[in-house]
C-alpha cells in the first residue's frame, strides 16, 4: 500500500507541471522524475537571475512568457540556461539514488567498476543527456527558423555541463599508498555552467536561415561571420548562443520586464537607460538611480 501512495503521489506531481502530453506520459513512467523536474525549474531560475543580478534585464520571472515567444538573446540564454539545469539534475538525481530507472554512471572502463566496487558513484551523464533528448521530443524542423534556432541553444546548455564533466580519483591503501585507484566522473558545480552560459550570451551571434545547396535543407548562417563573397556563410559554432531579434532596451516596465527602476545595476548597464531617460524628457522613473550614479 506504501507503494501504491508513492506511486498516486509521483503521479499527481507530474500532473501539476505545465508538461506535453507526451512529457507527461514519460514522466508518469519515471518515478523520481518529477521532483528532479522541479529542483532543475529552480536550479535555472536562480542561476539565470545571479548571473544577471546587475544587469538591465534581471532574468525575472515578470515578462518571461512573452520573451520565450521571442528570438532575442535572453530568450537564447533562458533554453540553454534550462537544458543545462535539467541535465546537470537528472545526472545528479540518477547517482543520488532519487531515480529508479538509472543508478550511477555506467561507463564500462575498469576505473569505474573499481568506483563500484568502492562505493564511489558517478554523476551518470550519459543517461541525463539521452534521457533529456528524448524527452524534449528534438527532432530537425524544415525551414522554422525559430524551431532551429531553439534547439540550437537548448543543445548549447547541454554541451556546456559536459564541458565540466570531470574524472575525480582517489587512492587507497595502507599508509596513503596508491595500491588502489579508484575514479568516477562528477560534474561541476552548476554556478561553473552558468558562468559558462553567460559569456556564451555576451557573444550571441545573430542569425537567419540559408539554403544549403549541397545538402538540399535550410541551415543556421551568421552575417556577422560571413566571408567577403556574399554567396558563402559560416554557420554559428555548435557553442554559440544564437538569435534572431534584437533585444528590446529593458530600462523601463514593458511586457517583458519591469524596467530597471529601483534596482541596483552596474554603472555600465544602468548609463544607457539614464541616457535614454534623459533623451526622451521622461525623468523621474528612473531619476533616483540616475542621480546616484551621477554623485558616485
Amino acid at each position: 500500500s506504501t507503494n501504491s501512495a508513492q506511486g498516486k503521489a509521483h503521479m499527481k506531481q507530474c500532473d501539476l507541471l505545465k508538461l506535453s502530453r507526451k512529457q507527461k506520459r514519460l514522466c508518469r513512467r519515471e518515478p523520481g522524475l518529477a521532483e528532479t523536474l522541479r529542483d532543475a525549474i529552480r536550479l535555472g531560475i536562480m542561476e539565470c537571475q545571479f548571473q544577471f543580478r546587475s544587469e538591465r534585464w534581471n532574468c525575472s520571472l515578470e515578462g518571461r512568457t512573452s520573451l520565450l515567444k521571442r528570438g532575442f538573446k535572453e530568450t537564447a540564454f533562458l533554453y540553454a540556461v534550462s537544458s543545462a539545469a535539467l541535465t546537470h539534475s537528472l545526472a545528479r538525481a540518477c547517482s543520488a539514488g532519487r531515480m529508479e530507472r538509472c543508478t550511477c554512471d555506467d561507463s564500462p572502463d575498469l576505473e569505474n567498476r573499481k568506483a563500484w566496487q568502492w562505493g564511489v558513484c558517478g554523476d551518470n551523464l550519459k543517461y541525463s543527456t539521452k534521457f533529456l533528448k528524448k524527452f524534449l521530443g528534438q527532432k530537425r524542423i524544415g525551414k522554422d527558423l525559430r524551431a532551429k534556432v531553439d534547439i540550437h541553444n537548448t543543445n548549447v546548455g547541454i554541451k556546456a555541463v559536459k564541458n565540466g564533466l570531470k574524472t575525480t580519483c582517489k587512492c587507497h591503501g595502507v599508509s596513503g599508498s596508491c595500491a588502489v585507484r579508484t575514479c568516477w566522473k562528477q560534474l561541476s558545480p552548476f554556478h561553473e555552467v552558468g558562468r559558462l552560459l553567460k559569456l556564451r550570451y555576451d557573444d550571441a551571434v545573430k542569425v537567419f536561415s540559408t539554403t544549403n545547396d549541397a545538402v538540399g535543407h535550410s541551415e543556421l548562417a551568421s552575417p556577422q561571420r560571413h566571408s567577403h563573397s556574399a554567396k558563402h556563410h559560416a554557420s554559428p559554432r555548435a557553442t554559440d548562443l544564437v538569435y534572431v531579434e534584437d533585444s528590446p532596451s529593458f530600462c523601463r516596465p514593458s511586457k517583458y520586464s519591469l524596467g530597471t527602476a529601483g534596482r541596483t545595476c552596474s554603472r555600465e548597464e544602468l548609463l544607457p537607460c539614464c541616457l535614454e531617460e534623459r533623451r526622451e524628457g521622461l525623468e523621474g522613473q528612473l531619476t533616483r538611480d540616475c542621480m546616484l550614479m551621477r554623485q558616485g
